[in-house]
């Protein structure tokens, strides 16, 4: 992937920021290769209803846990990712924010799933923490 940069700054927010295409992200080869529907199938028991897409990026993910009957939200750190998520999918909810502040109530979500995006968390460990606050079952 190529980013801006790949520095963390002395706030300690994290610039390492995605500036390709949208489209090189949903192409058919790359949904092809993650398993999109595979990984989303295996994610699923029938106890789960709501999810939280973590780095949601252009909202892939998030867009297959919709189409399978899933209330899903999503955040990201990067504003145009978060704004083409919505144009895939408009009846989701949607939040510019990092993994390591997740801006929802203690277990507002029966899963959290982290995609393609722990490469961009600056506190896997904070990360983690807050993915397990929000979620009722797990990440």
């Amino acid at each position: 992937m190529h980013y801006e940069g790949t520095n963390i700054s002395s706030d300690g927010s994290n610039d390492r920021i995605y500036n390709r295409g949208i489209d090189r992200l949903r192409s058919s080869e790359r949904i092809e290769r993650l398993e999109v529907d595979r990984v989303v199938k295996l994610c699923l028991k029938e106890n789960i209803k709501s999810v939280l897409d973590i780095g949601t990026g252009s909202g892939l993910f998030a867009e297959a846990f919709h189409k399978a009957g899933m209330k899903v939200a999503g955040i990201d750190s990067n504003p145009a990712m978060i704004e083409a998520a919505k144009q895939y999918i408009i009846d989701c909810e949607f939040h510019i924010s990092p993994a390591e502040e997740i801006p929802f109530k203690d277990n507002s979500f029966d899963l959290t799933f982290f995609g393609v995006v722990f490469h961009e968390v600056n506190d896997y460990s904070k990360a983690m923490k807050e993915a397990f606050r929000v979620s009722v079952y797990g990440t």
